[in-house]
Formats: structure tokens, sequence, C-alpha cells
């Protein structure tokens, strides 16, 4: 019990921190409380210290030469602090998963929150590193360069970085958690990995991109210049928010099927 309670204040604490550092809005910090004690409830400290990982290298890797992102957050709907649907969209699926293994303790249920984080983390580190490439990106689906920051686009700087960030979850977990083999690691680390580019795949095709008709720019915002923008691509409400929510869970997929099919065919 008391265990418990200084869990609850060392999640407390570190909400609140997060947003006295600017990296979580007042309705993030909210989140980021559910979202911990969700995942304090399943797995204890070891779950505790893997989404801290995700949250604390997040939010660093954001702050690294902020100045020289800021071109991109014109093009990107939201900038480096993280709201509610930002923190439930990269980290809700972890928080169900962390629920269901306290309800229903299962080797699956640990494994599906893991991915989720390396999922989580692979785009997360795709995006925050991959846009302080010196070469434009290249765009998945129009096969042409396009500008830093682009749905859809992708450098090698942020390849490697997102195939890092998945593995750095992976990695950790295998210290963190005695039951996850090389095996499952690698299983894992693919799968997020997976997921990062399904986000990459969905941004460039479904996700909603505007222009602005002040600037002639194109955003993914709803707003640019002061003025309302038009939609040019994709669906009205398929934003950046719900393009990450469906890439972890494409990756929880994955790594559920390959996982179950091994187990079926031994």
């Amino acid at each position: 019990m008391l265990t418990d309670v200084i869990y609850m204040a060392g999640i407390a604490a570190a909400a609140i921190a997060a947003y006295a550092a600017a990296a979580l809005s007042r309705s993030g910090m909210i989140a980021a409380f559910a979202v911990g004690m969700s995942v304090e409830l399943g797995f204890h400290l070891p779950g505790l210290l893997l989404l801290g990982a995700f949250f604390v290298s997040s939010s660093l890797l954001s702050k690294i030469k902020a100045k020289k992102k800021r071109k991109a957050e014109k093009i990107t709907e939201k900038g480096s602090r993280r709201d509610a649907v930002q923190v439930l969209a990269n980290g809700g699926a972890s928080a169900v998963f962390s629920l269901l293994y306290w309800l229903h303790p299962s080797q699956m249920f640990l494994l599906l929150f893991i991915v989720c984080l390396a999922a989580a983390n692979s785009d997360t580190w795709a995006s925050e590193i991959g846009v302080l490439s010196k070469k434009r990106p290249w765009h998945l689906l129009k096969f042409k360069k396009a500008e830093r920051g682009t749905s859809g686009a992708v450098s090698l700087t942020g390849t490697i970085a997102a195939i890092s960030g998945s593995l750095f979850i992976a990695l950790l977990s295998m210290v963190l958690f005695k039951e996850l083999t090389i095996d499952l690691m690698l299983k894992t680390a693919l799968s997020g990995f997976i997921g990062c580019l399904a986000d990459t795949l969905l941004g460039g095709s479904v996700q909603a991109e505007y222009i602005c008709h002040t600037c002639g720019g194109r955003t993914e915002k709803t707003f640019h210049c002061g003025e309302k923008t038009i939609l040019d691509k994709g669906i009205s409400w398929v934003n950046n928010d719900v393009v990450n929510a469906a890439s972890i869970m494409i990756a929880a997929l994955c790594l559920f099927i390959i996982t179950t099919r091994i187990t079926v065919y031994n």
C-alpha cells in the first residue's frame, strides 16, 4: 500500500515537472498521470521505468536544435508541448494493455504493452531526429523529395532513428522484464519499426493536409497565417494523433500475429 502511494506521488511529480518544463500542457499533464497510474497498476516499477524512458527521451529530443525545427512545425499540426490527445494517442494503448494485464496477467499483454511503446518511440525518434537531416526527405508515395516534417516522407537519418527508437525500448524491456527472451525482443523491435512505417504510409495517404491561401504553403494545421486553411488531401478527421494511434495498434497487431502464429506452428 505504501509502495503504491509512493509510486502515485512519483508519477504526479514527474507529470508536474514535465508541465513545468513545457514538455506537457495542462491537459497533457493530467493525461500523463492517468497513463502512468494505469501502467503502475499493471507493471509497477519496471513498467513505469519503460514508460518514463519513452517520455523522457522524446522530450529531450524535442529540445535538440529546437530553432531548426521551427520551420517543420509550421507544417505539422502541433509543436513539442504535448496535450492530452497527443499523450493518449501515444500512450493510451500501453495504458489499456497494462490494465488488461492487471485484470488478467498474460505474457501477451506484456508484449503488447512493450510494442506499443516501441512503436511510439520509433515514430517520435524518427520525427525529432529525421527533421534535422541535412538532405530533404523522400516521399514514399509521391516518389519525390518533400519538405522536412512532411507526413509520408522519410530520410536515411530518420529511418536509422526509427530503428534505434524501437530497439531502445525492446532492449530496455529485456533488462526490466526477465521473461522477455532475445527472440521476443527482436520481434518486438521489428513490430515497433513496422508501426513507424505504417505511420509514414498513413500520414502520406489518408492524413489530412491543407493549403494556406495566404502563403500558399502546405500544412497539417486547420489555421495558418491567421486564416482557415483548405483541405487538399486526406480525410478531415484523420490528423496526426489519429495516425499515431492507428500505427501503434498496427504494431501491436503485427506482434500478435507473429507470436501466435509461431506458437501454433510449434
